[in-house]
């Protein structure tokens, strides 16, 4: 039974924006049953789509400039659902134009940068910026359907970048800056990308890095792409191509804004994000105009709460990861604007994440687990320097939270009063399957409950619905902002997600509903290991390491044995106070056999100083695994740090 950590006052809950969702759909929360109601109401949200999705769209109140005729069409099967069919809008009708017309002189936008130096803009001044960039766009002779890359770091002016590619009908691709040239190169040819933002430096750790450079041998060559437009944020020295690149700010100058907003079919692509390409080729997962505003709307709504004119919302992201847009679209859909930093958490000190929840009065702030336990490491002391009273809802997302790390958020940081709302889908829904509402108990690094209208199941192997066991974490319904496709890959799409079980979305997770109801998640379905014929999620085994106090990151891979089939073998990366030695690492190893039983015995553990993880913070347990039994790891520009996989090499 799952104990909850975090209660909701009852006093609040009424004034939640989901109870008001409920009000008007007409299943008002029950005072004298509130989890019973609400539990109620997700499972209606998950059985009447039909009813659903206009019901949030009404909230939201989005705009249709033509109404759609129908909420979902599935004629051509669940594959291929046509979601608001007949409808015509925009992402920048609804995020843009409107609330710069209704609350033009409110906060938008809040951009710090690593210096500290931070600038903010209204509504009235982002929509200014945003038009006069898609004129320029227009002038370039980009159109409906082109696509836009953007390699940038994360400074205010990629929201321009995102949204003026959008208003003009193009899809925007973000792509992280942190990438080689060789893995920018191979999206914008997959793309076929005709315009690429940039910046001429960005800025790592306090040191000023390239960026025009790198940008240009991505794209030398390719006849795809027409024109780079170059942020200035240096001398100005930068090289620039005649006829290709422009100077961002030179190029809009003089221009007015007079842009018209395109008006879109529902399931118009809007934003293309790729995979992170970890385990084999970058996929484009390609999300529309009315799933994005769906899907991200209601997830900042409902699971966030936010309200307008009492809310900053921060999720500590980069543009090139999901978290971005999601971010940015979700926030001015509400009307609530949003911080987006440029740095590292703990650069250059480790209380840079909580000075500016402080600086800026920031009331929800997101972040992943991985960056808890590296901001962990530096103690109490930094995050306790700062009173953050503003605080009242944090988030997590990126991969499984083990429980120390989850308690120090909650103890620390949310005080013992916040709910950890802690979220979980990808790239290929731009959104969650699993979303806790504020409204609800939560436990311990639980994922509560299915989001809204997310028709979401644990699978066995044999397609069975299971609980309190781990099987494959499936949707057996379609949802508004599920990819529609990938990039000219069909037969890749129908592959990856709908070949496992016929007619469901199988989204290659490993889950668990417990007895009480709530969700947990233990990793990719593809990490899973079979040891002695019996299957455990490496996430189980991690977090039984992470449960000793001497232990601050862990992984967890298989290895070939002929007894077995297959041995496991651990990697644990030290808090800088405790000592190596032979004691600890039996002690590790008795700790996994307690938690998990004999069978799972480490035939070995060993010590490292870093584990390699992608630009979202998702440790990689295949090129551990590559690199430890001396396999090939591949490509790894989209590692964040590659050096990690010396330290695999060396392991003690």
């Amino acid at each position: 039974m799952s104990l909850p950590i975090w209660q909701p006052d009852r006093d609040q809950v009424s004034r939640t924006q989901v109870a008001g969702l409920m009000q008007s759909v007409g299943l008002p929360l029950d005072p004298d049953d509130l989890e019973g109601s609400v539990r109620h109401f997700i499972r209606w949200s998950q059985q009447h789509p039909e009813a659903f999705w206009p019901a949030v769209m009404e909230d939201l109140g989005v705009v249709w400039t033509r109404p759609y005729q129908q909420v979902v069409d599935l004629s051509s099967g669940p594959e291929w659902a046509d979601w608001f069919r007949g409808g015509e809008t925009s992402i920048v009708l609804n995020a843009v134009d409107i609330p710069a017309a209704e609350i033009p002189d409110q906060l938008a936008l809040v951009a710090e940068d690593e210096s500290g130096e931070s600038r903010r803009w209204t509504f009235e001044e982002a929509s200014f910026e945003i038009d006069r960039l898609a004129q320029l766009l227009v002038q370039l002779g980009v159109g409906r359907g082109d696509r836009v890359a953007c390699l940038m770091p994360m400074v205010g002016e990629v929201v321009f970048a995102m949204l003026a590619t959008m208003k003009i009908g193009a899809i925007f691709i973000p792509i992280f800056s942190g990438y080689a040239p060789p893995s920018v190169r191979e999206r914008l040819t997959d793309s076929g990308a005709m315009v690429l933002f940039t910046a001429d430096v960005g800025s790592r750790r306090g040191q000023p890095f390239p960026l025009k450079s790198q940008a240009d041998l991505a794209v030398d060559g390719l006849d795809s792409l027409k024109h780079q437009i170059v942020l200035r944020r240096s001398d100005g020295s930068a090289s620039m191509t005649v006829g290709r690149d422009l100077w961002w700010q030179d190029a809009v100058e003089h221009l007015d804004g007079d842009a018209a907003t395109e008006m879109m079919a529902a399931m118009d692509p809007a934003l293309m994000i790729y995979t992170s390409g970890t385990t084999g080729k970058p996929k484009g997962t390609i999300h529309t105009h009315a799933g994005c505003i769906a899907q991200m709307g209601k997830e900042l709504r409902y699971n966030f709460d936010v309200h307008q004119g009492q809310d900053l919302f921060w999720w500590f992201s980069d543009i090139g990861w999901m978290m971005g847009p999601w971010q940015i679209i979700g926030c001015w859909l509400n009307r609530v604007p949003f911080v987006i930093f440029e740095g590292a958490p703990d650069y250059p000190g480790p209380d840079r994440v909580w000075q500016v929840v402080e600086r800026h009065q920031v009331t929800h702030l997101g972040i992943s687990p991985t960056a808890i336990r590296l901001l962990m490491r530096s103690g109490d002391a930094p995050v306790e320097k700062y009173p953050m009273e503003t605080l009242r809802i944090l988030g997590s997302t990126g991969e499984p939270w083990d429980p120390e790390s989850y308690r120090w958020y909650f103890d620390r940081v949310g005080q013992q009063q916040l709910p950890i709302i802690n979220i979980s889908g990808g790239t290929d829904i731009v959104g969650c399957f699993l979303a806790p509402l504020p409204v609800l108990p939560i436990s311990a690094t639980s994922l509560q409950s299915p989001g809204l209208g997310m028709d979401i199941d644990v699978f066995d192997e044999d397609g069975n619905s299971v609980q309190g066991e781990v099987g494959y974490l499936v949707c057996k319904s379609p949802a508004p902002s599920m990819t529609r496709s990938l990039w000219n890959a069909d037969e890749k799409y129908l592959e990856t997600y709908w070949s496992r079980f016929a007619g469901i979305w199988n989204h290659g997770d490993w889950a668990l509903i417990d007895e009480d109801g709530e969700w947990f998640l233990f990793g990719r379905a593809d990490d899973t290991l079979n040891i002695a014929g019996r299957r455990v999620g490496p996430g189980e085994i991690e977090s039984a390491l992470i449960d000793h106090s001497a232990v601050s990151e862990a992984a967890a891979i298989g290895v070939p044995d002929d007894l077995k089939g297959t041995e496991l073998v651990c990697f644990v990366v030290l808090h800088p106070s405790a000592a190596e030695d032979e004691a600890l690492r039996q002690q590790l190893v008795d700790q996994v056999v307690q938690a998990l039983g004999k069978v799972d015995r480490p035939r070995a553990i060993y010590f490292v100083d870093d584990l390699p993880r992608t630009r979202s913070a998702k440790i990689v347990r295949r090129l551990i695994r590559a690199r430890h039994l001396g396999e090939d790891v591949g490509d790894l520009t989209s590692i964040a740090n590659p050096e990690a996989l010396d330290s695999i090499g060396n392991c003690r």
